[in-house]
């Protein structure tokens, strides 16, 4: 099946914990596999009537989605979901868990529920707070001139960062660089892409793209996916 997307807003208050918020809706194609993409990110997924937590994906699922009337999707900024959550991003990493095991059954009970659990848990986050600045600061250059910027240790740095995004800094620019080549893969623009997205060359690219995608990036512009089941890593 297909989806559609809706961009919800989000309140002013939790734009420093929440990314964006969205619902999906299917519509009326049939495919034979969807794609989840790689993501370094931690997302609360509303369906069959439960919150979820999707925890970072660290390589391309492909699957075959089950029917539902509509999806409601709460991406958290890079370096929140400890503070949220209660418990290490990195403990979410490939994971799929109910909320209710991490807040109960009265916090995750509806959207209402879950937006008052999280306008009460945005408190003051230190750490993340420098996880957000460090995300801006990697895209561009390596992680121990980004810790020398933000006036402390690289070790230090790779361990808050591990801690509250889920994955290491350079783990996280690798995923970033896949989602980057995802956004603009199309037959015969591969090599000014590898440059766009920060790769040394196309081989470079070519490499980590299947790696994290199952199938090279060629492959996947030509709209030849891996079948369903593929490269999930998931653990539910």
């Amino acid at each position: 099946m297909s989806f559609d997307e809706q961009v919800l807003r989000v309140p002013d208050g939790l734009r420093p914990w929440i990314a964006r918020v969205t619902v999906a809706t299917p519509g009326g194609a049939t495919v034979n596999a969807v794609l989840a993409e790689p993501d370094h990110a931690t997302t609360l997924a509303l369906r069959e009537g439960a919150f979820v937590v999707i925890g970072p994906r660290t390589r391309a699922r492909y699957h075959v989605p089950k029917r539902f009337r509509s999806c409601v999707m709460i991406r958290l900024q890079p370096g929140r979901a400890g503070a949220l959550l209660g418990l290490p991003a990195r403990d979410l990493v490939d994971r799929v868990v109910p909320l209710r095991e991490l807040w109960g059954e009265r916090d995750s009970a509806d959207v209402t529920a879950v937006r008052r659990a999280l306008a009460r848990r945005s408190t003051r986050d230190e750490r993340g707070d420098l996880v957000r600045a460090a995300v801006d600061l990697l895209r561009g250059r390596p992680v121990g001139a980004a810790a020398r910027e933000l006036n402390v240790s690289e070790r230090h740095l790779r361990s808050v960062f591990t801690e509250a995004v889920g994955v290491s800094p350079k783990h996280f620019v690798r995923i970033d660089r896949v989602r980057t080549v995802l956004e603009g893969v199309r037959p015969g623009g591969l090599a000014s892409l590898a440059a766009e997205a920060g790769y040394y060359d196309q081989s470079h690219m070519t490499a980590e793209f299947r790696d994290v995608m199952g199938v090279s990036p060629g492959r996947f512009a030509a709209g030849e996916l891996p079948p369903p089941g593929a490269c999930s890593g998931l653990v539910t």
